[in-house]
């Protein structure tokens, strides 16, 4: 063992009958590595549970919308079979499914509420989305051509105040032009089910029909406003969607859920970066006491340094033995914060439970927030940069005391010893 290494080890190791300055230098250096351990763990659990959070909010929104949807100008697709035949033949396509999108106005005595009624094919569409999952009441095979059955989104059933069995409006902005006025297009429907994803944007105003009752009520023939697709990598959408150019018309447009949901999911991933940046500082702060930490131990050992350096030590040595001291106080930190982080981020779905328990209070409460539990999705990636950017903090910390041993000149500090 070399021993710039040797002599660091040892004073790292507070002895039990040393003097107090030596205790307190061990305490500060305890502190340091436990403000390190406290600043990594966070980093950990906290990146955990923002990608459980962006992993859940991505599975709630494409349970409803579709990885990939094709288009036609004017919002209507006539050669939609073609097209589903087409898009068939990609690899990455695992499932397609016809749509009919238009808006609409829903009534039920005294209430309105305005809609986007979406027509399905049951069958097909239980393989692009997952209503079928999210079903309170009823299920999708309920909706048959021909009987105008409807479903409804929980928060727009819960705001019509109606249930299964009860008999909605649906005002299409389409009008009957007559010789006296325009009319208002109307239809009753029968609730055949109420669905609830979690995702206000849908369930208070999502309503679904089948295809061909949405066909007649807006007057569109055989044509419909598109297809949904289902991809068998989510994060390949982008670069399928670009790929099912070479098998369409020219008059048709393609777009993804990254495009659909930018906004929303770009947000995510700022607010995730900048709690990166935030709870890095307590890492930072925790490794910079070792400054402090280093500084009194060269304070402390200045005679120890200039008999060294008088015994042959070179300048570069001495910075070693205290760049030793710093890194394994630091690395002590980092093992104990990373051990902790990953293992709270593995069971924070038993942890806060109890914790819950213990104070008496639910974090996420029922009655305000769709998802009650804190996901957690570990990235062994954010570990590795999580444990790099402190380790390198940490060995940052221990330059300028090292270097301040090295230019301590032996003479002087002996000359009162």
């Amino acid at each position: 063992m070399r021993y710039e290494l040797t002599i660091g080890l040892r004073y790292t190791r507070a002895k039990k009958r040393g003097a107090g300055r030596n205790r307190f230098i061990s305490f500060i250096s305890m502190i340091s590595m436990l403000g390190i351990t406290l600043g990594v763990a966070a980093l950990i659990v906290v990146l955990s549970v923002m990608n459980g959070f962006q992993k859940e909010l991505r599975t709630r929104i494409l349970g409803v919308a579709s990885h990939v949807e094709i288009s036609g100008a004017g919002d209507e697709l006539a050669n939609w079979r073609e097209t589903l035949a087409a898009v068939g033949k990609h690899p990455g396509v695992i499932a397609a499914a016809p749509y009919v999108q238009q808006q609409g106005l829903l009534t039920m005595g005294s209430e309105v509420k305005g809609v986007m009624v979406r027509g399905i094919e049951p069958k097909a569409e239980e393989g692009v989305a997952d209503f079928e999952q999210h079903m309170k009441r009823g299920h999708l095979a309920d909706l048959k051509p021909g009987e105008f059955g409807i479903v409804l989104g929980s928060d727009l059933a819960h705001g019509l105040q109606v249930i299964t069995g009860d008999k909605v409006t649906l005002i299409a902005p389409q009008g009957l032009v007559t010789p006296a006025a325009v009319l208002p297009r109307l239809k009753q429907f029968r609730v055949v089910g109420v669905f609830e994803v979690g995702m206000y944007e849908y369930d208070s105003g999502l309503a679904l029909i089948d295809i061909s009752d949405a066909r007649a009520l807006y007057r569109m023939g055989d044509s419909v406003s598109g297809v949904r697709l289902k991809v068998d990598d989510l994060f390949e959408a982008p670069r399928i969607a670009r790929e099912l150019l070479r098998y369409l018309d020219a008059d048709t447009f393609v777009t993804d859920w990254t495009r659909s949901h930018a906004n929303f999911f770009r947000a995510v991933a700022i607010e995730k970066n900048m709690m990166f940046l935030i709870l890095l500082l307590i890492v930072a702060v925790a490794a910079f006491n070792i400054v402090s930490t280093l500084v009194m131990a060269v304070t402390d050992k200045q005679a120890d340094i200039a008999i060294l350096r008088t015994l042959g030590a070179s300048p570069a040595s001495i910075m070693q033995i205290f760049i030793v001291q710093g890194v394994l106080i630091g690395t002590a930190g980092l093992v104990a914060g990373v051990g902790l982080g990953v293992a709270l981020a593995l069971n924070i779905d038993t942890v806060v439970p109890f914790i819950e328990r213990v104070i008496g209070m639910q974090f996420l409460a029922k009655d305000v927030y769709y998802i009650t539990e804190l996901p957690s999705d570990l990235h062994w990636r954010d570990v590795a940069v999580i444990t790099s950017v402190s380790f390198v903090l940490t060995l940052l910390a221990t330059l300028y005391p090292s270097w301040r041993a090295s230019r301590i000149n032996p003479a002087e500090a002996l000359r009162y010893e």
